[in-house]
């Protein structure tokens, strides 16, 4: 192989990829064309034993079991943030909440991490990856425990290569992200739920509290996250009449644990006329009852009343062009520069606006891009991508997360399918180099290469791994190391391996 070949073949596993054993046979010599050959559906995800993954129905059976249980013991609700300092009081009821789910969490973490260390399309890997963190849904938030790793294998896995719009959809309608950002609980202001609630109230207290039940956590997310982007609210894009008529629309769209567990069903008195919008597979469901009446106004166009609703302002924020901005903006972030070129940029959301936001054809333009082609590793591997590079290049595959379910990746300050908010990971190194994040990534390195070092031929690793992008210096201070572990913890180590 040519030496512009091999370079780019090295630029393709790293920065495209997820790192690679032996780039020369992995990749081959057309490594752009390696790349396009990876675009479609992620793989699913299994277990090491290739069983598949439980869906979303098993973690909200667990929640409704629990929740059941905790009624019937009459014990407090653990907190929803999980390690509340407020909620020490409440610190039994947590303990007994994680423990009721551990063995499914640690199955989805095994499972995500385990098939990223193995597939043969590292490229489709890392976009399920970034779409993930793009629409966080994480077990941070006690709602969501269970549903995590169902909602990445049925929202996001499958959509990948689709347009944006059938992405966002399945994404915001997944039992996960209604749960995570409230929209169980929302109900509009002049819904029969809330309505009988409030006669009810007043008859006991004529005096009480007036109650309206719309919870904008999910439609804020969505416009700021999702889609327009937070400098789209700055520009008067969208304004907060727009969020609160979007949570309106979300009102009604929930997921009802008293199908897993009759006993919680509601009162008879109120006809919830349940409707399943995504077909009887999906334990998402429309309930009138819930739903604010009357036509809505989301930027500018009007909104239908009913189910249809969802649909129509999804459509509408998937073709806007800040939605188009936004997504290459991020998708440019990720894969090239944490500042990434404007004119990089530009060309993608032209490119997603020509194709109503057909993602193959976004990640065609982004692959063609000269500036995705640098040597410059401009990019820091975040601690979950620096696990999985390290398993991948150690050919370690499922082996690597027996012991530990995340390999050791909490210990480096990310946990699997735990972001601290909505807003996902951090993509940009600032977040990942301080001293304490900087001396844990070096004691991780120093254990794996302590185990695995004697084994391993370090030197002749990092050419078949790094190829052109393996520099002099690195490659000098590797053939001197004193011993193999020494050897592997330097190549663990290098800017090279560290960067992408």
């Amino acid at each position: 192989m040519s030496t512009q070949p091999a370079l780019q073949a090295a630029i393709a596993a790293q920065r495209f990829g997820l790192g690679e054993a032996a780039i020369e046979s992995s990749v081959g010599s057309d490594p752009r064309g390696w790349l396009r050959s990876q675009i479609g559906p992620a793989d699913p995800q299994r277990n090491a034993a290739g069983e598949a993954m439980p869906a979303a129905d098993i973690g909200l059976r667990r929640m409704a079991e629990f929740q059941l249980q905790r009624r019937q013991r009459r014990e407090p609700p653990p907190a929803m943030a999980m390690g509340d300092s407020a909620m020490q009081d409440a610190r039994s009821g947590e303990q007994q909440f994680g423990e009721h789910f551990r063995s499914l969490v640690q199955a989805d973490t095994r499972a995500r991490l385990g098939t990223a260390a193995t597939t043969t399309r590292p490229f489709a890997e890392r976009l399920a990856l970034f779409w993930s963190n793009h629409f966080t849904v994480s077990m941070a938030k006690a709602s969501a425990r269970g549903l995590v790793g169902a909602f990445e294998r049925e929202a996001i896995r499958p959509h990948i290569a689709g347009r944006f719009e059938d992405l966002l959809r399945a994404a915001v309608m997944h039992p996960g992200m209604l749960r995570y950002l409230d929209n169980e609980q929302s109900a509009g202001p002049n819904s029969t739920v809330v309505t009988r609630r409030a006669r009810a109230a007043r008859n006991d207290d004529p005096q009480g509290p007036r109650i309206t039940g719309l919870n904008e956590n999910l439609a804020r997310e969505v416009l700021e996250l999702h889609t327009l982007g937070a400098a789209s609210a700055r520009a008067g894009v969208y304004t907060q009449a727009d969020v609160t008529a979007f949570a309106a629309v979300l009102t009604g769209w929930r997921v009802p644990l008293y199908a897993y567990a009759p006993d919680m069903a509601p009162p008879r008195r109120i006809n919830l006329n349940v409707v399943a919008p995504l077909g009887a597979v999906s334990p998402t469901r429309f309930e009138p009852a819930w739903h604010e009446p009357g036509a809505k106004t989301v930027l500018g166009q009007r909104i239908p009343e009913g189910v249809d609703g969802l649909s129509r302002v999804l459509q509408l924020l998937a073709r806007h062009p800040a939605t188009a901005n936004f997504v290459a903006t991020k998708l440019a972030r990720h894969f090239v520069a944490d500042e990434p070129p404007p004119a990089l940029v530009e060309r993608l959301a032209q490119t997603y606006l020509r194709n109503d936001g057909d993602l193959p054809g976004v990640y065609r333009a982004l692959i063609d891009a000269p500036e995705a082609w640098q040597p410059a590793l401009a990019k820091l591997k975040s601690p979950e991508e620096m696990v999985l590079s390290s398993v991948r290049v150690l050919r370690l595959g499922h082996r690597a997360f027996e012991r530990q379910p995340d390999g050791g990746v909490s210990l480096l300050g990310q946990r699997v399918q735990s972001a601290p908010s909505p807003a996902g990971w951090p993509d940009q190194a600032d977040e990942w180099l301080g001293p304490d994040a900087v001396w844990k990534r070096v004691e991780w390195v120093t254990r794996v290469a302590e185990r695995v070092g004697g084994q391993v031929d370090a030197r002749a690793l990092a050419q078949a791994s790094l190829g052109p992008l393996l520099s002099a210096n690195t490659a000098k201070q590797i053939e001197r190391a004193a011993d193999g572990p020494q050897a592997l913890a330097l190549l663990l180590l290098a800017p090279e391996f560290q960067r992408r």
